[in-house]
């Protein structure tokens, strides 16, 4: 039995019931299972339980990843021999920008929050993660923006200027006409909601829903994973966010944000795209990268060897990512100095990815391998991934970047880091974690067959596009001619791609194929030595019997009778009394118990926020504008009845007693509670987004002569001023509301709700008046398109800081908000700290710089 680190000593379980008593545990389990059912029929798709949403998740991004496997065989078939008219040149295009995008944007980011989603919680014995409805959004979410992005090239409308989206060649009218653009900017737009969605997740669940006990340094290797990766993600795509709305201001109403003949630039574009689109490619690999972490200590049944290395090692490749997005911008003309810079960072981000390969192959040479599936993908995906990282050694040194760029080398080293340092390790992801999911093990002989013809077939298709490209084969050409030297590598990959193909074909058969009649997997088949194979072969909806003490990180490995400890309920929260479904909340750092919360259950209104939310983006590409304002308006209601019912629901008691002898509250606001976390982290996301367009303001400053230009008169200083005066009330009474309110003073506090979100729209609109009156106007030249830009961003924000104060009234006057419970003021106070800071740096660059300049 473990010994006991929180509450009293000798209590083990429910601390007034004999936990030793089988009747009693059984209505424990009885209750359990009442409290976590998932929904029979139609109901089912209300479902918010992390294993529900999860493998949706999982099994719609690899349905979008085969979508997209068929359209990288279509290309293989055009190009397998020369002067081939299997596609005509457009819809060429269209079915290679497709493949890029689906395969980066509703495959590769998308398989790692799902994955996380459902493994996550078991892996931190933890009952859910602690926003299920948000997981069941976002997913919603990735399902509407996916089919409408994949769905337009049934009707020869998909985007066609690859999946990168270049300017002018994707912004202009003459160049890309038709929708397919608008598609592609504002579908994946709604894709990026969920990845953020995911990404708030799975940093709050990491971080607050551990097991007690559970120190940082304790945790397992995936968690680390998971942190640093949605980390990236939230630094990652809001420039990408940024940049598609300066994108579609272009496309819909002609702001010259990459016209040079208005003073735009097409470079902005590129340095805002892969500011984002090199750290995904370290989104997609350090995933990857974490379930080997999980699978190779369990085969050489050994813990890893240098734990503190291979965190310190992501932690690393996580940060130095972010220093290598001019990496592909070698061609673009960059000052020697930048290229100097840029080709040494990408020769350094090798050094934390070496060590975590070496930490590997440490732990296989110091353990006692076991060869089973997993491992054979395990050794296939590092194979793979090291050669290809032996190719972006060489792409990163820009003499030879000079020549290799936009060739067919670039491909064959891009599919060797994605493929190899992403869909090996997820297909050993899935023979590993299958038998923990549906209690059958996949077959061993399929899985064999299924390795060697992806590994081979892999290999003959990628390894000849090298070979293309040094031959001077462009990327992104529909056809070549004759007598070139390329015949023979272009077949040659055609014949691999087909046998990679066959290969996975055989996985999608080994996973859906009825296995009802196969015998059921022993309880952790593997062995292995993390939380997560607590899970019983009968799948149990509350996952884990009793959320348990950890003090080692491999429990099942070293913490004695610890499963027999979990499933006998003598650990924290063994009941469900009061029938709801509840968790535990612990500390940061060193995963002290602080709270039993109680997540919501069921409910379609997830479902209805994300379908009027994606009709938001679906109506303004074409253009409904109408539609697209009552879509607003829906989703706007859809997300409040959703929160007015799920969220900060007062208890009937103030704690409970969760067993073992310990009371824990049953409400906390402030940087104690999970939404508070979620409040700073998305406030963290939403403010790289705008510094996204702040930069893009100074970027223009750098490269003109005279910004703003000679004769355009700016907003002034006036109404500015005034708009930022009144948005400093706002947040003054935002803070004072929450003091207030604690204080007792109901009336006062709901007198600065009103009236902070009164200021709140007037400081906008006071904001919006200042370039109107001034006649500034955005379709004239790119410093008003600009001014106008940060303008709206920052307006939109106290408009949505109004409706947070108004929510919060509205609670107040219905009781729901009160002096004791009051996580929604705490949480919109903290908004409104974030909304201060936006409105003084808007207010500073767009009526001081230019007085300073």
């Amino acid at each position: 039995m473990s010994e006991t680190a929180f509450g009293r000593p000798g209590v083990t379980g429910a601390t007034h019931q004999d936990q030793e008593d089988e009747a009693v545990r059984r209505g424990q389990e009885e209750r359990l299972a009442k409290a976590w059912e998932t929904p029979k029929g139609w109901r089912y798709w209300s479902a918010v339980n992390n294993t529900e949403v999860g493998i949706w998740y999982t099994a719609t991004a690899f349905a979008f990843m085969l979508f997209a496997g068929v359209l990288g065989l279509m290309i293989r078939v055009q190009l397998s021999v020369p002067d081939n008219d299997f596609l005509s040149a457009n819809f060429y295009n269209q079915v290679y920008t497709l493949h890029g995008t689906v395969m980066m944007f509703l495959f590769a980011v998308p398989i790692f929050e799902a994955v996380a989603i459902v493994i996550l919680p078991q892996m931190l014995g933890a009952r859910d993660l602690p926003f299920p409805r948000l997981s069941a959004f976002g997913y919603w979410c990735f399902l509407i923006g996916g089919i409408f992005v994949t769905g337009s090239i049934f009707f020869d409308a998909a985007p066609s200027g690859g999946w990168f989206m270049y300017p002018p060649l994707s912004t202009q009218e003459r160049f890309t006409p038709g929708y397919g653009p608008d598609i592609w900017l504002l579908g994946l737009s709604f894709i990026e909601v969920a990845s953020i969605a995911a990404a708030v997740e799975l940093i709050v669940g990491t971080l607050k829903c551990r097991p007690p006990g559970m120190r940082l340094n304790l945790m397992p290797l995936y968690a680390w994973y998971v942190l640093v990766v949605a980390g990236m993600i939230l630094f990652a795509f809001p420039p990408l966010i940024a940049g598609d709305i300066l994108f579609e201001l272009e496309r819909l109403f002609g702001w010259p944000f990459f016209d040079p003949e208005r003073g735009g630039d097409p470079m902005l574009w590129q340095h805002l795209f892969w500011i984002f689109g090199h750290p995904e490619v370290y989104i997609v690999f350090l995933p990857a990268i974490a379930l080997l972490a999980m699978i190779v200590p369990t085969f050489a049944q050994r813990p890893i060897l240098g734990y503190s290395w291979i965190v310190l090692a992501a932690v690393g490749t996580g940060f130095l990512s972010f220093g290598l997005w001019a990496h592909h911008m070698f061609t673009t003309g960059l000052p020697a100095i930048s290229l100097g810079f840029f080709s040494a960072a990408s020769e350094a981000v090798a050094i934390p990815t070496g060590v975590q390969i070496f930490v590997f192959l440490a732990t296989l040479l110091t353990g006692r391998v076991i060869y089973r599936v997993p491992m054979l993908f395990v050794s296939g995906a590092l194979a793979i991934f090291v050669l290809g990282g032996l190719t972006g050694v060489m792409v990163a040194l820009a003499p030879f970047d000079w020549q290799a760029h936009d060739t067919y080398f670039v491909v064959g080293h891009l599919h060797y880091v994605l493929i190899g340092g992403m869909l090996f390790p997820v297909v050993a992801g899935v023979y590993y974690f299958w038998p923990m999911l549906s209690g059958r093990k996949l077959s061993d002989g399929l899985g064999k067959i299924a390795f060697w013809l992806m590994f081979v077939g892999f290999n003959v298709a990628f390894l000849p596009m090298h070979w293309s490209g040094l031959m001077g084969m462009p990327r992104r050409i529909w056809t070549y001619p004759v007598d070139i030297g390329l015949e023979i590598p272009n077949l040659i990959s055609s014949v691999g791609a087909f046998i990679f193909a066959a290969g996975f074909l055989i996985v999608v058969f080994d996973v859906v194929r009825p296995s009802r009649h196969l015998p059921r997997a022993e309880r952790n088949v593997w062995n292995a030595g993390t939380l997560e194979w607590l899970a019983e072969t009968e799948d149990k909806a509350w996952g884990v019997r009793s959320i348990p003490l950890v003090t080692t990180r491999y429990p099942l490995w070293e913490q004695p009778n610890f499963m027999e400890d979990v499933d006998m309920g003598r650990f924290y929260l063994p009941d469900a009394e009061e029938m709801k479904r509840e968790t535990m909340v612990t500390g940061v750092l060193d995963a002290t118990p602080g709270q039993c919360l109680r997540v919501p259950g069921p409910t379609f209104m997830t479902m209805w926020a994300a379908i009027f939310l994606g009709a938001v983006f679906i109506f303004a590409t074409f253009h409904w504008w109408l539609a697209t304002i009552a879509a607003m308006v829906l989703a706007i209601a859809a997300i409040l009845v959703w929160l007015w019912r799920g969220t900060a629901i007062i208890p009937e008691k103030p704690d409970k007693d969760v067993g073992r002898g310990l009371t824990l509250p049953l409400y906390l606001s402030g940087p104690k509670s999970v939404g508070w976390w979620a409040m700073f982290i998305t406030m963290v996301g939403d403010g790289t987004a705008f510094l996204s367009l702040v930069f893009g303001y100074f970027f223009f400053f750098t490269i003109q002569e005279e910004f703003p230009p000679a004769g355009v008169e700016g907003p002034g200083l006036v109404w500015p001023l005034v708009a930022l005066a009144l948005f400093a009330g706002g947040w003054i009474a935002a803070r004072l509301a929450l003091k207030i309110n604690r204080a007792g003073s109901l009336s006062m506090a709901r007198a600065l709700m009103g009236g902070g979100a009164m200021l709140a729209l007037a400081g906008g609109a006071a904001l919006v008046w200042a370039p109107y009156v001034t006649g500034l106007d955005p379709v004239t030249h790119v410093y008003p398109a600009t001014v106008w830009v940060l303008v709206i961003w920052t307006a939109v924000h106290g408009a949505v800081g109004a409706l947070m104060l108004g929510y919060c009234l509205a609670r107040s006057l219905a009781g729901r908000l009160t002096p004791v419970y009051d996580i929604d003021i705490a949480n919109v106070a903290l908004y409104w700290h974030f909304l201060a800071a936006t409105a003084l740096i808007t207010v500073a660059i767009i009526a001081l710089f230019p007085l300073a300049v």
